[in-house]
């Protein structure tokens, strides 16, 4: 037994001692500096003792019941009618292909196997997935957006068949098509289910790149091999969703196009200009799944500080407290993926925040801290929250998102996601230049980072929100950041540690208890 393995059971055996022990106390947040304070929360939150925070595991109670320990001992009120925490039925299913592998025939055929070539999932619940000769088409990216010209859908009955889309959008590839290299929500991944969902197919695979989806094969392995999370709908048992799920490999796509006698470059390059057809790849195969699944209730969690206003207004600090739990060893057999940068350091940013405004006199907007389950797998907790909001969407003036904050080290200048949509704008550039620094609006969301965090939920329901990260041009180019995301994201190696630099980090949440400040007072 390794020694995270080895701690792991301890951390059972003492039913949560440790974690008890590690709570902030007052007089801690009273003489804490800042940065102190960031680094404890991050440093405990992403311990092996809490087996990487993942949701319906006993690991979810250490992690929600800390969290709102901590938001008790700052003096916050519960915001979820008296609790801290707001429950929602979730399904988490665990699906293999049956051999390990899907055969499919056309012209010849091939053998696609689990996982080098394909990663799929049902979130059904079932104890089987069994579909018989089904036929897969090629939809090119799966869009059908009126406002851009585009449509893969045209002309093309998908129902009851298996669709194989692209990652990303036409932009991407081409600077004219939709808004070039800032990809809009039709590039996410869980758009392409939705929208397969919607035209009748009974199943979607995500064609995946590592360009044009930002990560590499192994983040869609990680995210996938086991408890595949979704909401729960107990009159459907979410029947009505989609069968398969899934990932393709470009070495699995190009069997499917040999088995079909075509050639997939060629076919993936037509994809990519307007005008494009979507086709059968007149390949068929059986697809069945061993399915164990189980429904539990999940939490978000929540803390509320009350304004002096009569008219109910909020702004939402929010940080996802969820992560993988334990998955794929390492090389160093490492199976805890911890989540320190992503996104223990958010929770630190919101729970850091949160202390600053008690230690001030009361606002006039409330301030909700918010930390939804479940964003790792679909941004589940929140969708939940903003269908059954604390305060009303049309009473909740911003969603200011902490995210994989940390670490970081400091920078002359702030990169924002999403600028252009909302006078939020004015208040980052104003925050910024308070401290020196200054905003850089970033037009290349190429890899979707505006839509892949809990803010975008909010931004479905017509909240502004905007997406802070860390500079370009630090002030010290002699000391570059040694732990960049490609290093630790979605791997075991996301880990706390003591040299992170976090000059940056604690720069970047004063920026955003800056714009949260001038929002809470009515400023807009």
């Amino acid at each position: 037994m390794n020694a995270k393995k080895l701690m792991t059971v301890i951390a059972f055996v003492t039913m949560g001692l440790a974690t008890a022990s590690a709570q902030i106390t007052q007089e801690q947040l009273q003489t804490g500096s800042d940065e102190q304070l960031l680094r404890q929360w991050t440093k405990v939150l992403a311990h092996d003792d809490f087996g990487g925070r993942k949701p319906m595991t006993p690991f979810e109670d250490k992690t929600v019941d800390y969290l709102a320990r901590q938001l008790e001992v700052m003096g916050l009120e519960p915001a979820f009618d008296g609790s801290w925490y707001q429950p929602f039925e979730m399904i988490a299913v665990t699906a293999k292909p049956q051999g390990g592998r899907l055969t499919v025939s056309g012209k010849k055929k091939s053998v696609l196997r689990y996982p080098d070539d394909l990663i799929i999932w049902t979130t059904r619940a079932t104890g089987k997935i069994d579909l018989k000769k089904m036929e897969y088409v090629f939809c090119g990216f799966g869009i059908n957006a009126p406002e851009f010209g585009w449509n893969d859908y045209e002309g093309i009955d998908v129902k009851g068949k298996i669709v194989v889309v692209m990652v990303n959008d036409p932009g991407f590839y081409d600077a004219q098509l939709f808004r070039g290299r800032n990809m809009t929500y039709y590039g996410r991944w869980l758009y392409k289910f939705e929208e397969a969902q919607r035209q009748g197919a009974v199943g979607c695979l995500v064609l995946h790149h590592n360009e044009a989806a930002s990560y590499g094969w192994h983040v869609c392995v990680n995210g996938h091999l086991s408890d595949n999370l979704a909401i729960y709908n107990p009159d459907t048992r979410n029947a009505d969703e989609l069968a398969v799920r899934g990932w393709l490999h470009e070495d699995g796509c190009k069997k499917l196009f040999q088995a079909a006698g075509m050639d997939m470059d060629k076919a993936v390059a037509a994809a990519k200009k307007p005008g494009f057809k979507s086709f059968s790849l007149n390949v068929r195969g059986d697809v069945k799944m061993n399915v164990t699944y189980d429904i539990q209730k999940t939490r978000n969690v929540g803390g509320i500080i009350r304004g002096s206003g009569q008219d109910g207004e909020a702004v939402v600090f929010c940080a996802h407290w969820d992560h993988l739990g334990t998955g794929k060893a390492d090389e160093n057999g490492d199976t805890i993926y911890n989540g320190a940068a992503d996104n223990a350091s958010g929770m630190a940013g919101a729970l850091l925040v949160a202390k600053k405004f008690k230690e001030m006199p009361q606002q006039q907007r409330d301030l909700l801290f918010l930390f939804p389950s479940s964003e790792e797998s679909g941004l589940f907790g929140s969708a939940y929250y903003c269908d059954h909001p604390a305060v009303p969407m049309a009473k909740t003036v911003a969603c200011l998102n902490f995210e994989s904050i940390g670490p970081a080290e400091l920078t002359r200048d702030v990169v924002i996601l999403g600028g252009g949509e909302s006078d939020l704008d004015h208040y980052y550039v104003a925050a910024a230049a308070a401290q020196g620094r200054y905003i850089y609006f970033d037009d290349d969301n190429s890899d979707g980072w505006f839509y892949r965090s809990d803010h975008y939920n909010f931004v479905k329901k017509g909240v502004p929100a905007l997406v802070l990260e860390n500079g370009l041009h630090p002030v010290d180019v002699t000391k570059p950041n040694k732990y960049p995301m490609p290093v630790w994201y979605h791997k075991p190696s996301d880990e706390y540690r003591e040299d992170w630099d976090l000059s940056g980090t604690v720069s970047n949440v004063n920026l955003v208890f800056s714009v949260g400040l001038s929002l809470s007072n009515k400023s807009r």
